[in-house]
């Protein structure tokens, strides 16, 4: 068992508590080490600017606000031991160090303070804002440290919280919010990029997927990465030159990056989608400019192909369904999206890979052995985006592998019969090849 397994078996509350005290001991000094000398040290600084909206001077000042903004600090604590593996909780350990890190770096290049004087308040809520001021100067504004450590505990308590309690997590979390305004701590650029780095940090360090890396250097594998990284930079340029409003490009910039490094080697990893088809919410955020782009390709193309392709009694073949199947399971190829509605309630599996790049020979025998797994239930439903090549491939393997077909040639023939707008190009047929060879005819020697 690797320590990746091992770390990911349930683990006893004892070892969530006494893991849980040991990371606590190492994050609060920790965070007050940080954060408190990176605001020591602008504190110093002759002039440190503020960026602030006009229409920020007409938040009102809410004193009572104080309190959600306090309770972070019992999530940040509890976060640690609702955890139900190690890893997790080592993952998300480690995401409140990466988060303090990052945000750090950004006070110390983009210094800021806040620039409304704060009234004065008295009582209860006067003495909170006092005990803050004692260790929490106007600086440290952007990116809002707060607003990261919202993000990352609200993606641990959703994780663990029950379906009918979920609406008072997301009220909470949304007071937390808004109270770094409504408590003047925070101008508005700091929630939003408090926002971004909270997004990044959690994407790059994700808990229910593994990154990977397998660069084929296959031609059609660079030309897919030059075609996503020149959209990226050129992206990452216009938001620099012209500012303003342009620095809305920056997402989709950073969005075609990610997709850029999915074809050089990470493959489908970039979309963190489980083998229940869940892609995480960071995820699904960060890379939602190019999957916009990937929706209004399939509404396009699916017009041409509406119609799911019975190749034989065992399988179905078609894109993204937008229909009832009439199949038992779902083998489901995609990466670009969660699983939907129309598979629920039938067996399901998913087996993510990224778009136009051919299936490797190891891709296509995992897809197999999860074919025999669900055709015990009964006729399968293959897709991908359109059911044109990832699935195809699929399919042509399952049919040589189940005895349907004698050879790759005659099950292609058998495919492209069913379904004639599949595309199965040479680089897909050799890969198809090579699984026959050295997986195919192994196994029945």
């Amino acid at each position: 068992m690797t320590a990746f397994q091992q770390l990911a078996k349930p683990s006893s509350k004892r070892q969530i508590v006494l893991f849980g005290l040991l990371w606590l001991i190492f994050l609060a000094p920790f965070f007050f080490l940080t954060y408190g000398q990176v605001n020591n040290y602008t504190a110093t600084l002759a002039d440190v600017p503020s960026v602030v909206y006009s229409w920020e001077k007409h938040i009102p000042f809410l004193p009572w606000t104080i309190i959600p903004y306090w309770s972070i600090d019992l999530f940040y604590g509890l976060s640690l031991f609702i955890c139900t593996t190690l890893r997790e909780q080592t993952i998300h350990g480690l995401r409140l160090i990466l988060a303090s890190l990052f945000a750090c770096v950004g006070f110390l290049l983009f210094p800021l303070k806040f620039s409304f004087p704060r009234p004065s308040t008295d009582g209860a809520f006067g003495w909170m804002f006092d005990s803050l001021e004692l260790f929490d100067l106007p600086f440290n504004q952007a990116p809002s440290l707060h607003i990261i450590l919202l993000w990352l505990l609200w993606l641990r308590f959703r994780a663990h919280t029950p379906i009918q309690w979920r609406w008072l997590l997301h009220g909470w979390s949304v007071l937390i919010l808004v109270s770094v305004l409504t408590t003047w701590q925070h101008h508005f650029i700091d929630v939003i990029t408090g926002f971004a780095v909270g997004l990044l940090v959690s994407y790059l360090l994700p808990i229910n997927t593994r990154w990977q890396w397998n660069y084929t250097g296959s031609p059609r594998s660079f030309k897919m990465s030059k075609n996503y990284g020149l959209g990226s930079i050129t992206c990452f340029v216009l938001a620099f030159v012209f500012q303003g409003a342009a620095w809305v490009l920056l997402w989709p910039a950073v969005a075609l990056l990610f997709i850029t490094l999915g074809y050089l080697g990470a493959g489908a990893t970039v979309f963190q989608k489980t083998p229940e088809g869940k892609i995480s919410p960071s995820a699904a955020i960060l890379l939602l400019p190019y999957r916009l782009i990937a929706w209004g390709t399939y509404h396009y193309y699916a017009k041409h192909c509406r119609q799911p392709s019975m190749v034989n009694q065992h399988i179905v073949l078609g894109g993204r369904p937008l229909y009832a199947l009439q199949t038992a399971a779902v083998l489901d190829m995609t990466c670009e999206w969660s699983r939907n509605s129309f598979s629920n309630g039938l067996k399901y599996c998913s087996q993510p890979q990224i778009d136009l790049l051919p299936l490797s020979a190891k891709d296509i025998e995992q897809a197999v052995h999860k074919m025999d797994n669900l055709a015990q239930q009964g006729a399968v439903y293959i897709h991908c985006k359109l059911g044109y090549s990832r699935s195809a491939t699929v399919a042509v393997a399952w049919l040589v592998h189940h005895g349907d077909a004698q050879s790759i040639d005659s099950a292609v023939k058998i495919v492209e019969h069913a379904r004639p707008q599949v595309v199965l190009n040479a680089a897909t047929k050799e890969q198809l090849n090579d699984w026959f060879i050295h997986y195919h005819i192994n196994r029945n020697r």
